[in-house]
């Protein structure tokens, strides 16, 4: 009942935090303008609740996750079917939110975020992709979806 509980909490901040960064390109990561309609300013203060609280969920074979968190309000999320995947969140600070999904085999991503209010998620599909986001500072908001084999993203963010 609780998992159910989280869950139906976590869906809506995900939404949102989706439709907070629609349509990223790599030209655009140097001022982050177009990550809202202008409506919302990113780097302000979310009212959050002061815990942290983390799913993993992964089918299949031979993976791996590990999730570190240290702060107050701090959501993170690993979901990852398949095999030999390999997923790692490391978050401090307050406020801070990140997510891998990964679907395959043999993919691994990392996310390591410390400041307050950052974001990040990495999606991959499909085999031997790598992902890498590491954000220090305010207010940074990233996202990495990488659909097919063989591929590899590294995004540095410091503010």
């Amino acid at each position: 009942m609780q998992r159910q509980a989280f869950i139906s909490l976590l869906c809506p901040v995900l939404a949102l935090f989706i439709g907070l960064i629609d349509n990223v390109q790599a030209g655009d990561l140097a001022d982050n303008f177009d990550l809202t309609d202008g409506s919302l300013d990113i780097s302000a203060p979310v009212q959050l609740t002061a815990n942290q609280q983390a799913l993993i969920e992964q089918n299949g074979q031979a993976n791996t996750a590990l999730m570190t968190q240290q702060g107050q309000s701090i959501l993170g999320v690993i979901a990852q079917s398949g095999s030999n995947q390999e997923a790692y969140i490391l978050q401090e600070g307050i406020g801070q939110m990140a997510s891998i999904t990964q679907q395959g085999y043999g993919n691994e991503a990392f996310i390591s975020q410390s400041g307050a209010y950052n974001q990040a998620l990495i999606n991959q599909n499909g085999a031997y992709n790598s992902a890498r986001i590491e954000q220090t500072g305010s207010g940074q908001a990233s996202s990495i979806a990488q659909f097919g084999n063989n591929q590899s993203v590294k995004l540095y963010q410091y503010r």
